[in-house]
């Protein structure tokens, strides 16, 4: 049997560039999706995987993320004096029980992988899972946790798996893997945004791991690759050098890029869509303004 993944990994030290200026005081990860910052949507993913340890990966000007998880004993107290009880339901279920939720600062900015390093001493002997806010994924059953349930009879390392266009394959990890139409995929090697025509295949890796303790040991001896930076798939390449157990897994379910400015248009129109509440009326309003180009055009 293996060991129950309780650990999960979260690299929050970006400074999130690509949402300047709206990120020079705001970290993206606290940036809104319809009504929920990013980083909720990941912590709500890892609970219903299983997951009761939490450890952010942090940098300078991220105190707005760790005060989002502390209790707010003002607002709680007006939301219940006004009979609020549904806003308070919301408000306290952002709330992480003391301990459950720990911070490690990566103090340079040498990569993912290196984001992952940083927190080596809190996993010691364990798997755990690695999950990206950036990558926000709409599924009946949360991406993580159907990973967990196949890592039970796999072991080893998993890795979330998504098709991409032969075009945009040099922006991602790439998974080397044998032809499969199964969901389970054993992987034979990773190349880190491989130069255009050489990737060894359209399956890219995103943003949703379950990694054994061994990658943090390639993370502590890997030197830097792509960019200047300790990448992450070079320690998983290691890894399946070593032992051949790591396995890409095609998940069921929509991932939204919420790391760039469209994808993350493009999922605030989805979500809100899916809203019981809002979906009528933002339907109704898509529904118009496309009509009034098509008739300016």
């Amino acid at each position: 049997m293996q060991r129950k993944v309780t650990k999960a990994v979260f690299p929050v030290a970006g400074m999130g560039t690509r949402f300047l200026p709206a990120t020079k005081s705001v970290p993206k990860e606290i940036m809104t999706l319809v009504d929920r910052p990013l980083i909720q949507y990941a912590i709500d993913e890892a609970r219903a995987a299983g997951i009761t340890e939490f450890i952010f990966v942090t940098s300078r000007g991220k105190g707005a993320l760790e005060d989002y998880f502390d209790r707010a004993p003002d607002l709680e107290a007006t939301l219940k004096a006004k009979g609020k009880t549904d806003l308070l339901d919301l408000v306290q279920a952002t709330n992480m029980d003391s301990g459950a939720i720990a911070y490690v600062r990566q103090n340079q900015a040498l990569g993912l992988g290196h984001a992952v390093w940083c927190a080596r001493h809190l996993i010691g002997n364990e798997p755990f899972a690695v999950l990206l806010p950036d990558d926000v994924i709409a599924a009946d059953k949360p991406c993580l946790a159907q990973m967990v349930d196949a890592y039970a009879e796999t072991g080893g390392n998993m890795i979330a798996a998504m098709e991409v266009a032969p075009s945009m394959a040099s922006s991602y990890g790439i998974m080397d893997v044998p032809p499969s139409i199964g969901r389970v995929l054993p992987m034979q090697g990773m190349v880190e945004k491989p130069a255009p025509g050489t990737q060894p295949s359209n399956l890219a890796a995103i943003g949703r791991y379950i990694l054994s303790p061994d990658v943090m040991r390639h993370l502590g001896e890997v030197k830097p690759g792509v960019g200047g930076e300790i990448q992450l798939t070079d320690a998983i390449a290691r890894e399946i050098a070593e032992k051949r157990n790591v396995y890409g897994y095609r998940f069921e379910g929509q991932r939204y890029d919420c790391g760039s400015k469209a994808g993350f248009l493009q999922a605030t129109v989805a979500f809100g869509l899916a809203r019981a509440e809002l979906g009528p009326e933002l339907e109704r309003f898509l529904f118009d303004m496309m009509a009034q180009r098509q008739a300016a055009e």
